[in-house]
């Protein structure tokens, strides 16, 4: 073999063997998320918390079309919607689901046991069976709740705080899609009445047309307060309950800052944007090995007090400097 030959052997040799580590180390598969959301894809305010969520991805460096493939689906705040949305997201077999609210994980877990679900804004994981303990979940699904325990006096005391009048406040849920049908937040309102001095009434609702019937029938007697818990039907049909307490004149108090921002009188509750953004961790947390079972459950950390000045002054309510002055955002335009 002359000196040609040899150099073309070796070269050939060397081309072979980077083609053989070529295959043996094939590109990185694509990742892939699953959400799930319980409104429709109108609504603006869930495509705000959900972009908070994507902005939390991206800071953690996970983009879609990128690195990693997003499939969301929006299910309208029906349950039968929730459901079938939940079979197909598991069907595509995801790497882990993001989803939001308690009907949406229990759907989710009735489709699944293996594929990891973090959620968000969920109130009572304990108590719904999602998970073992908040320190150790156990199984597929961890999470972020939207709940403190102190939650339920700090809405009687705002409600009193700025109506004073108010001797009966209803407390409006939904009794099908409420963590526990109701009986997780009720009891934090109603143990906190008596020091408050009112009477708690709860509301049980399904729908847009319960809910008319049901704040008509309240409002009719005098010195009336509502407070609204947090649950998928209240929050869809928001904007339908603050036109109803405008209607008949009933002060108001309500979960989240996008209440007031659509015309509700004064909110108090977690910072859901805030939340999306943590959730966002876990998810990258997963996508990059970890177990959902070894990841704790995690508690809101933030909360907003919102005000509508507008709302207030309608309804012949003078806010107090006291509870002015605590407010994260006055909105009065």
């Amino acid at each position: 073999m002359n000196r040609r030959d040899t150099v073309l052997g070796l070269l050939a040799l060397g081309a072979t063997a980077g083609s053989s580590g070529a295959s043996a180390q094939p590109p990185e598969r694509m990742k892939r998320i699953g959400a799930l959301m319980p409104f429709p894809e109108s609504d603006a305010q869930a495509q705000a918390h959900f972009k908070a969520f994507l902005e939390g991805l991206q800071q953690l460096g996970w983009t879609d079309g990128r690195n990693v493939r997003i499939d969301t689906r929006w299910s309208g705040g029906e349950i039968g919607r929730i459901r079938t949305s939940a079979k197909e997201l598991v069907e595509s077999k995801p790497d882990v689901i993001f989803c939001r609210a308690t009907p949406v994980t229990k759907a989710l877990l009735q489709e699944t046991r293996t594929i990891p679900i973090v959620f968000a804004s969920v109130s009572d994981p304990v108590g719904d069976e999602l998970v073992a303990s908040l320190a150790r979940p156990g199984g597929n699904v961890t999470g972020f709740t939207n709940v403190d325990a102190s939650l339920g006096g700090k809405w009687l005391q705002l409600l009193k705080e700025i109506a004073p009048g108010v001797v009966r406040v209803g407390v409006l849920f939904s009794a099908r899609l409420a963590a526990g049908g109701g009986s997780y937040y009720l009891p934090f309102v109603e143990g906190a009445a008596p020091s408050i001095g009112v009477k708690t009434i709860p509301i049980r609702v399904q729908d847009g047309a319960e809910i008319e019937r049901a704040i008509a029938a309240f409002s009719r007697e005098p010195n009336g307060g509502l407070v609204v818990l947090p649950d998928v039907t209240t929050l869809t049909h928001r904007k339908l309950i603050v036109s109803l307490t405008a209607e008949h004149r009933l002060p108001a108090i309500y979960p989240n800052d996008f209440f007031a921002t659509d015309g509700g009188l004064i909110s108090y509750g977690v910072d859901l944007d805030d939340l999306f953004r943590r959730a966002a961790s876990y998810v990258d947390r997963i996508l990059r090995g970890q177990n959902p079972s070894e990841l704790p459950v995690q508690s809101p950390i933030k909360f907003d007090l919102v005000i509508n000045l507008n709302t207030a002054k309608a309804l012949g309510i003078s806010i107090p400097n006291s509870v002015r002055l605590r407010a994260d955002e006055v909105i009065q335009q």
